[in-house]
């Protein structure tokens, strides 16, 4: 499974920015998906994080009311919808794959990793 998410840029705090992550090489339905995001000098944390349907989804706290995680298995896509931005969501966003249909909230249950795309959220 290949991963290449796009999207990123700079916008201003309050705005919103949409990430993508197409996925291409195994039956995109198959896979849970989730994101992930490493701030500068910190560890990577979760994001959100959706079953193979996309109907079962889960958010990190601190994005909550503010990202939705959504999928297109027709277009073996899946994004991030990022709303009312914060300074502190600037990061490196990383989209992942895990082979299961569940859903998952950490970095170990995941097995393939997209190359990350920079999102900067200016004050």
């Amino acid at each position: 499974v290949q991963l290449q998410a796009s999207g990123g840029g700079l916008v201003q705090a309050g705005g919103s920015l949409r990430l993508s992550c197409a996925s291409s090489g195994r039956t995109f339905s198959n896979y849970a998906m989730g994101w992930f995001r490493q701030a500068p000098g910190k560890e990577r944390e979760f994001v959100a994080t959706c079953n193979w349907s996309g109907d079962i989804r889960y958010y990190a706290d601190s994005v909550k009311d503010r990202f939705t995680i959504s999928r297109d298995n027709a277009k073996n896509t899946v994004y991030l919808q990022m709303n009312s931005l914060k300074p502190e969501d600037t990061a490196v966003y990383y989209c992942a794959a895990r082979n299961t249909m569940v859903a998952g909230t950490t970095m170990k249950e995941y097995d393939y990793w997209g190359q990350g795309t920079l999102v900067t959220v200016s004050s």
